[in-house]
């Protein structure tokens, strides 16, 4: 065989290679409303810019007649490239190759993609379509799995990592999106599970579908896993361009600061207003956001689960942070068990990769009853608190309402290194609200009163009891309030507090790692 023929072998496996399955399972995963393995990368990174590794790996196992089905690539795409011209790694499963189904050499070489992400400290992108394990692999098989686990828990906090499901993942298969940062699901195509239907059926006599047992509906809304639902495939992957916008390439760098035409000082009357005069009346706190933040965008994360609390990036000036705020508008904003849960994972994933924290505060306190007891609510709550606690990024906080007893403290209070805590002149900081606190404090005078005493006692203390603590001065008077700002200046205050803290260095005690209460 001289040169050419050599380089004529070349072309024609890579175009072999290319095909996956073949023609007609590529047919069958467009007939599903899915695009193959490497449509997925070519939409996810720049043109032209990925670099393709283990073309021509195939499976070693001979049992059940596995050495007659060879593929090249072996049901996995991987390799680098580039998302607006930064470095990303990726890994593509190609469900036309034996269902995506995954095998040890499989597993090699997502985890030789993953070590080179975490040597040159870029991010990776994990595109999960799969049936699962090789069965014919047996042990051989979980075995890859687990490295892979491995590699996903060593590059959390250093790596970003962005698990994209657009097809099945079940099994001991989805532990690898969910130990990673972000999970993104397609509807009617995607699902996730432990244990699929038939087994349900089999062990616990539970009749359900693929969808309600584990569809993108579910697990964006009910369980919380997914992070986000996309009505397709092409939504999800620009979904993760846009989110490297706001990440680094790792833990040892800053986020991108962008250019803005937005004005720094641009004043929004609408927000001197926009608290209602009756503490019980709710407003939607997305208004606010969008009316502080640059060019009124803002990426939520669980727009549909844990609706009390909103969590998503932003910018002010150019500069991402992640913004938590309380919902007034969804169960008055109280901290409840999977809120906790939801801002805490985010504050953590935050303080991972330096992006600052702006927290908007209105909450009348904890969930109260034996549901949210039962459930841990002191476990879960104190997740909260802790991940305000131990992060070091700046931490700019403005009250703009309520922040009644525990909750307050949880919200990244002073106490919990607070770098900037601002109050609107709405705001009210006490250990609870008026009513509840007037009951504690004079029930044994009210019992002994006439019904119409009573009332007119209980009014008068209210009103003592609100001159006093519906107003952040008596904070500020302790310094726990650095200053009382005017709504319609918030945007000013918050690029000003994030441009003095862009130098802040904190860190923590020597420690192997923390407990935290999980």
């Amino acid at each position: 065989m001289n040169n050419q023929d050599k380089i004529k072998e070349l072309i024609e496996l890579r175009e072999k290679a290319k095909l996956g399955g073949g023609e007609k399972r590529i047919e069958a995963q467009h007939q599903k409303g899915k695009y193959t393995a490497r449509e997925r990368i070519d939409m996810l990174l720049d043109e032209g810019s990925f670099e393709e590794f283990d073309m021509f790996v195939t499976h070693r196992s001979t049992n059940f007649g596995l050495e007659k089905k060879q593929f090249l690539g072996d049901g996995v795409i991987t390799g680098h490239g580039t998302i607006d011209g930064r470095v990303v790694y990726v890994f593509s499963q190609d469900f036309t190759v034996m269902g995506g189904s995954l095998s040890e050499t499989f597993a090699q070489k997502i985890c030789k993609v993953m070590d080179q992400a975490m040597k040159v400290g870029a991010p990776v992108v994990g595109i999960n379509d799969s049936g699962g394990a090789r069965i014919q692999e047996g042990v051989n098989s979980l075995a890859g799995y687990a490295e892979i686990f491995e590699r996903n828990i060593l590059a959390s906090g250093v790596i970003p990592q962005i698990s994209a499901i657009f097809g099945p993942c079940a099994g001991g298969a989805v532990y690898s999106p969910a130990l990673t940062d972000v999970i993104i699901m397609s509807e009617a195509t995607s699902y996730m599970f432990v244990t699929g239907p038939k087994v349900a059926k089999t062990v616990t006599g539970e009749d359900i579908t693929v969808e309600d047992l584990g569809g993108a509906d579910v697990h964006s809304s009910k369980s919380g896993v997914a992070h986000f639902k996309v009505s397709d495939e092409e939504e999800g992957l620009m979904l993760i361009r846009k989110m490297l916008e706001y990440l680094p390439n790792n833990n040892l760098e800053d986020p991108i600061i962008n250019n803005t035409k937005d004005p720094i000082d641009r004043k929004e009357d609408v927000l001197n207003e926009i608290i209602p005069e009756n503490p019980n009346t709710p407003y939607d706190v997305k208004d606010v956001i969008y009316s502080i933040v640059d060019d009124q965008e803002f990426m939520e994360f669980h727009r549909h689960w844990a609706r009390n609390i909103v969590v998503g990036f932003a910018r002010f000036n150019g500069q991402p942070v992640g913004i938590v705020a309380n919902q007034p508008n969804y169960l008055a904003g109280v901290l409840d068990i999977n809120a906790s849960r939801k801002a805490a994972r985010f504050v953590r994933f935050c303080d991972s990769f330096n992006v600052p924290l702006v927290t908007l505060v209105d909450v009348p306190g904890f969930l109260p009853g034996s549901t949210q007891e039962y459930g841990g609510i002191i476990t879960h709550g104190a997740k909260l608190m802790f991940a305000y606690g131990e992060a070091t990024v700046p931490k700019i906080t403005v009250t703009l309402r309520k922040s009644y007893g525990g909750a307050h403290d949880v919200m990244s209070s002073k106490q919990l290194r607070g770098d900037l805590n601002y109050a609107w002149p709405t705001a009210e900081i006490a250990v609870m609200g008026p009513a509840g606190a007037i009951e504690v404090l004079e029930g044994r005078k009210i019992k002994d009163m006439s019904p119409e005493e009573a009332k007119k006692y209980i009014d008068e203390k209210t009103l003592e009891y609100k001159n006093q603590f519906a107003n952040p001065y008596v904070a500020a008077k302790y310094g726990y309030i650095d200053d009382v700002i005017e709504p319609r200046n918030t945007r000013f205050r918050v690029i000003r507090a994030l441009q003095t803290l862009a130098t802040k260095k904190e860190s923590l005690p020597p420690k192997k790692h923390s407990n935290i209460p999980l």
